[in-house]
């Protein structure tokens, strides 16, 4: 918002008004997006973000909001404002500069101002993931970087537009650094048009409310934002208070780890603090994460607010921590130019080191951990034309379980999509033989952990090139509460064959050939609560539908079941077996082991 401009008080009705048709104007950009882009990571996985923002770069709303940072602030402060003009575009995607509001150098970053009268009164946003924009590798961001500047071209904020003219020669330099520049050039165009149409949206918004009112709905709703979470927060982690809590990361693929994060949180009466400088030092392999000031806040206030659908995700999330202390060299704020392209593997571990936090304040009233996505890639040249293909698979993994409910299964981080296999076996030399639920991967405990999945890829080409990503294999997801910790997953070539072998979880180059098989089993969520006392039906349910098996009813869940085909069960043996009820003393669990919260950051120190 600019503070030359008179914000008038809307009533309640039109500031709920005003909350649907931004919503609706934001739906419309999203669409646009995932119906023009060409590449499959923004079209059928959907990993993109639309915003509006205000003209001091603040959040005005965001409905898909990803874990990542105030991605306005590196524009306007190489920009200043009365240098920005109407059919202006600007563009970056450089990590540093930006203090990780990208945080790896495959998310582009695009946003345009919106005038009104002449005065500068908001910004569109549109921000997706390249397929590939250069570097050492296809796809940019793989296992085997050692440094930043081999995971593609880096872009420090610029102006790709002035005054609706495009700076043909900086983007034709782009487009020259990607293996794919048919995708490079219509995913640009494809994040201006919906950047544009943003413009037009907001624009009309403006007329139709008047300015003044329309600011003022906004300032309305990051004071409402705000103003809850902040209680919530409070009512969690009350003044006076402190907590710690740690996680690890397995290893970042070039030898080093496990790499632990380490979170402090100080509630005073004047706000908080949330302290990450005793997390270890950055690794040599690309697992870095930059971790902007905004993310926990973005994490903390998802779950808090996950009960209120009419309050926005905007602004008011991302200050009310107020002090976020990092160190640089550490592996949630590594030193230029440490490498990122995996830095969803810590990332994941920022999310549970949240809930860790929120565990211990809360007797457990947390979900459990869950693992990031499941990521195997293949690279080789296609039979027909010898053309390069790259295939991304990016695929979900089991959530963790919540104290009302079971973890989601089979889940592709936030919201994000997994690949349909209509389009890989169409579009690459690739059959998928399996795809199913990963039986028993779920953590149990009175709710369950979700489950992970199974695939198996057959290689249809000779001479391909396969690399591997998947984390919480040493360190799978904690069950809290009693619940026990996911079942860790792997990479597998040629499952039941002679030649059958286990393969690295984050390595780079692996060869493939034709008639050759990689099964990939991801993790499972952790569990909430003894699985003793999830009732005997649920665990009959999860049998019959084949998330957990026979066996591990009776062993895990104290469950026996008749072999019948309808699988009733026993109650006397159940009840016999269940009397013998196993301890689970400590909060949280993880290689068979219960800690309370000291043993835990302990047991994380050494």
């Amino acid at each position: 918002m600019d503070g030359s401009v008179a914000l008038a008080a809307p009533d309640a009705v039109t500031v709920e008004i005003i909350k649907g048709a931004l919503r609706s104007a934001q739906a419309e950009c999203e669409a646009l997006l995932e119906r023009t882009a060409m590449s499959p990571v923004i079209r059928e996985k959907q990993d993109y973000f639309i915003g509006f923002y205000g003209a001091d770069g603040s959040l005005v709303t965001g409905t898909k909001l990803p874990l990542f940072g105030d991605v306005m602030r590196p524009i306007l402060d190489r920009f200043p404002a009365e240098d920005i003009r109407p059919g202006d575009i600007f563009w970056y995607n450089d990590c540093y500069i930006s203090k990780g509001g990208v945080s790896h150098t495959s998310d582009q970053v695009f946003a345009t101002p919106v005038f009104v009268g002449g005065e500068l009164v908001a910004f569109a946003q549109s921000w997706a993931h390249f397929r590939d924009i250069g570097g050492a590798w296809p796809g940019s961001n793989t296992p085997g970087t050692e440094s930043v500047f081999q995971e593609g071209i880096m872009v420090p904020p610029v102006r790709l537009y002035r005054e609706g003219v495009l700076n043909t020669d900086l983007f034709e330099v782009f487009v020259r650094n990607s293996r794919f520049p048919q995708h490079a050039r219509g995913d640009t165009r494809a994040l201006t048009a919906a950047v544009r149409l943003g413009e037009k949206r907001l624009a009309e918004l403006f007329s139709r409310f008047g300015t003044g009112v329309l600011l003022g709905a906004i300032a309305a709703m990051r004071e409402q934002s705000a103003r809850l979470f902040r209680r919530r927060l409070s009512e969690v982690f009350p003044a006076g208070g402190n907590w710690k809590f740690a996680d690890r990361v397995d290893g970042d693929g070039k030898g080093g780890g496990p790499f632990t994060v380490r979170f402090g949180l100080t509630a005073r009466e004047d706000g908080f603090t949330l302290d990450t400088r005793d997390s270890d030092a950055q690794a040599k392999g690309p697992i870095n994460f930059l971790m902007n000031p905004t993310v926990p806040n973005t994490v903390f206030g998802l779950y808090l607010l996950a009960n209120e659908p009419d309050v926005m995700m905007n602004d008011g999330l991302l200050r009310t921590i107020d002090e976020v202390l990092v160190k640089s060299g550490t592996i949630v704020q590594p030193a230029f130019p440490a490498p990122l392209g995996q830095r969803s593997n810590t990332l994941a571990r920022v999310i549970s080191g949240c809930l860790g936090l929120l565990a211990q304040a809360t007797d457990g009233n947390s979900p459990a951990a869950s693992s990031i996505y499941t990521i195997y890639t293949l690279t080789g040249r296609q039979p027909s034309d010898g053309s390069l293909f790259y295939k991304s698979g990016g695929h979900g993994t089991g959530q963790g379980a919540r104290p009302f409910a079971d973890g989601l299964d089979v889940i592709y981080y936030v919201a994000q999509q997994n690949y349909p296999i209509e389009f890989l076996e169409t579009d690459m030399p690739v059959r998928i033989r399996t795809y199913a639920i990963r039986p028993d991967s779920g953590g149990p405990g009175r709710w369950r952990g979700g489950c992970g999945m199974i695939r198996e890829m057959e290689i249809l080409v000779d001479g391909a090139t396969l690399n591997t990503r998947m984390d919480n294999v040493e360190n799978p997801p904690w069950g809290v509460k009693g619940g026990q910790a996911g079942r860790p997953g792997r990479f597998i070539i040629n499952p039941g064959r002679a030649d059958e072998r286990e393969v690295a979880r984050l390595a780079q180059g692996i060869p493939v050939q034709r008639g050759e098989v990689v099964r990939m089993e991801s993790t499972g969520g952790g569990g909430w609560g003894h699985p003793f006392d999830r009732e005997a039906w649920r665990v009959r349910q999860d049998v019959l539908g084949g998330f957990v098996t026979a066996d591990a009813a009776r062993a895990d869940y104290g469950v026996v079941l008749r072999d019948t085909p309808d699988r009733e069960v026993d109650e006397e043996a159940t009840a016999a077996l269940r009397a013998d009820r196993p301890a689970a003393e400590g909060m949280f669990h993880r290689g068979g082991v219960y800690r309370d919260a000291d043993a835990w950051w302990d047991a994380m120190a050494s």
